[in-house]
């Protein structure tokens, strides 16, 4: 596929799939194909080796002719990308909003939330804390 662009890292061709289906949502499309090998009888002269799956993900425009690719055999990050997917469907499907779907933005304001509200959340349990009782003994003589 001329102008087709492989992309090292899944969040380089997350990122650059959000741009084209920002720029263009009503006619960008993604799609997936995940292939399993059969797996091959390891003898002792040839091990097994090498991964047994992949999956590639594509989103294409057909109007500006952009394809971006990325293919990983991680079973972790085809976790994580299908989780993706159903995010960047919002923006296909002209919800506003596909960042803040996938927590780019927002992500960054509940940590900040989160570093705000520790302080407070440790003075409340100090507060809490039963005062005297018994005391662990250090050990015996």
């Amino acid at each position: 596929m001329p102008g087709a662009t492989y992309y090292k890292t899944s969040q380089e061709w997350l990122d650059n799939s959000i741009l084209l289906i920002e720029a263009h949502p009503t006619t960008t499309r993604i799609t997936t194909k995940y292939a399993i090998k059969r797996p091959r009888a390891a003898t002792e002269t040839a091990p097994a080796k090498g991964p047994r799956a992949n999956l590639v993900l594509k989103t294409y425009d057909p109007t500006s002719g952009a394809t971006l690719k990325y293919k990983t055999s991680k079973a972790a990050e085809v976790n994580r990308l299908v989780q993706c997917m159903g995010r960047l469907g919002k923006g296909m499907a002209g919800v506003a909003g596909a960042r803040e779907a996938l927590g780019e933005p927002a992500a960054a304001t509940a940590a900040a939330a989160q570093e705000e509200a520790a302080p407070e959340k440790e003075a409340e349990k100090a507060q809490q804390a039963p005062q005297g009782g018994k005391k662990k003994k250090k050990g015996r003589k």
